[in-house]
């Protein structure tokens, strides 16, 4: 049996994950030497805690342990398992993503924008234009944005820039319609 391509580990993955209420948000499986590593990102609404991640990567190594017994997978002479979470680094792809960082900057594009509510259906989503005096709210369908990802903050966010991104979809989108 060859090395098990990401595709097939996402798939003995995710049953897992959705058990405990996570996303499978990426995986990565190395050859290192005699022995592999494999990377499991997870991630939920209610942001994992090591102990969540903890149960999770045991039950993940008796899968794959047993798996490798009954020959369905092959790590080589052995591997390590590391199961975490994303990190601020994760691109803001998918409407999940947009929804767990409500109220935080991003970049999106070569511009700063703290992130609103998400309409129902998750396909739009309401940005905060940051840095402005008089911040604008602008809807923008989380299809067409390109890859953005979370900006680090280290001062208090402006209060106006956290009013708007904290309005519902519904009010947020009438003040970019210019309705008062």
């Amino acid at each position: 049996m060859a090395f098990p391509s990401t595709e097939e580990l996402r798939a003995r993955i995710a049953p897992v994950a959705e058990a405990h209420g996570m996303d499978v948000e990426d995986v990565r499986a190395v050859k290192a030497g005699k022995k592999s590593q494999v990377i499991v990102a997870l991630d939920s609404d209610s942001r994992p805690t090591l102990d969540e991640l903890e149960v999770v990567s045991q039950e993940l190594s008796e899968l794959f342990d047993a798996a490798e017994e009954a020959g369905e997978l092959n790590f080589g002479a052995g591997y390590t398992l590391e199961v975490t979470t994303p990190g601020v680094d994760l691109p803001l792809t998918q409407p999940r993503h947009w929804r767990r960082n409500r109220g935080r900057l991003a970049k999106v594009g070569e511009q700063a924008f703290r992130i609103g509510a998400l309409r129902e259906g998750e396909s739009e989503i309401i940005l905060v234009e940051a840095g402005a005096k008089t911040p604008k709210v602008v809807v923008r369908a989380v299809s067409e944005l390109p890859a953005a990802v979370v900006d680090i903050e280290f001062n208090q966010p402006p209060a106006a820039e956290v009013e708007l991104a904290e309005l519902s979809f519904e009010e947020a989108s009438k003040l970019e319609a210019g309705e008062r």
